[in-house]
């Protein structure tokens, strides 16, 4: 093999290090040749893959730093590939996040619209015993309410519910109710139908239908204490008007029935598919241990 021209400190780490190799190689297999001749060594596979090593690093150093090149263009070309493939697979799954997302709020709006349908609201725990119950004014104890009613099972949950959030007042709720068979003059109506409220007025049931609305206005007064407001509902006969006035107008409705129902009957205050009201009170007068409950159906809108 010629001896490369070029003064060493032209070189190249690389060529440096491929001619330090290739000088080893030599000299290693001609110690194996002068074994051989001294009969101290015999010739094997490994000789013949010695010998292919030296041939081929007698390749010029330029030869050498290109297969360099190319083994490395290789490697590049291979994470580029493996790179790609990372971001593909990111931005599809990006893809798939966004996706359903928008289904999930397109699903929640679909509910939210379906909800806004209702005819009326509901409560967010129903009753277990109808509204205005109390034990008689006559009892050793006087009148207050009367929790004898509430099923034994169920006391401990309905003593341990909060009371009901009283809504803010709304032009769309009632303000009077005004029954011309029984009085000479509007009463009040007030939101809720507990303790207190029942004290100042007619009470709603938190929940129920306002005036002239699809669904139930649910009312309930006593009929022997804080002014006996519907002491006289079981003299109502069908087609006796109901006025419920708003701040706005009058809704009227008329009667379609009565009933006695055990104080439990609270199916009595279901929403309904028609604008009707629902009329409850203690009974029989003095006595209180059921209900009285008057239907009616909106006739002006």
């Amino acid at each position: 093999m010629p001896k490369d021209p070029r003064n060493p400190d032209d070189l190249s780490i690389e060529e440096l290090e491929a001619i330090l190799a290739r000088k080893k190689l030599e000299a290693r297999g001609a110690r194996l040749r002068r074994f051989r001749k001294s009969g101290r060594a015999l010739r094997v596979r490994r000789d013949v893959d010695l010998q292919v090593g030296i041939e081929s690093y007698r390749a010029t150093p330029e030869t050498t730093a290109e297969s360099g090149v190319q083994k490395a263009k290789r490697n590049s070309t291979g994470a580029s590939k493996l790179l790609l493939g990372v971001e593909i697979a990111a931005v599809m799954g990006l893809l798939f996040v966004l996706f359903s997302g928008v289904g999930a709020v397109k699903s929640l709006n679909q509910e939210v619209a379906e909800a806004r349908l209702l005819p009326s609201p509901t409560p967010i725990i129903r009753a277990v015993v109808l509204p205005s119950g109390h034990t008689p004014p006559s009892s050793p104890g006087g009148a207050r309410p009367n929790d004898a009613e509430i099923p034994a099972n169920l006391r401990p949950l309905v003593q341990s519910m909060p009371a009901p959030e009283i809504p803010k007042s709304s032009p769309a709720h009632a303000q009077r109710i005004f029954i011309p068979a029984l009085w000479d003059s509007p009463a009040p109506v007030v939101q809720g139908d507990g303790w207190e409220q029942l004290k100042k007025g007619v009470g709603q049931h938190i929940g129920t239908a306002n005036p002239g609305e699809v669904g139930n206005v649910v009312l309930s007064a006593h009929n022997d204490i804080f002014g006996e407001l519907f002491r006289y509902l079981d003299k109502l006969k069908p087609g006796d008007e109901i006025i419920l006035s708003t701040g706005a107008r009058d809704f009227v409705y008329k009667v379609t029935g009565t009933r006695i129902v055990e104080p439990t009957e609270v199916s009595v205050m279901d929403p309904t598919p028609r604008a009707t009201i629902t009329l409850i009170s203690c009974y029989p007068y003095l006595i209180d241990t059921e209900r009285i409950v008057v239907s009616g159906e909106l006739v002006d809108s």
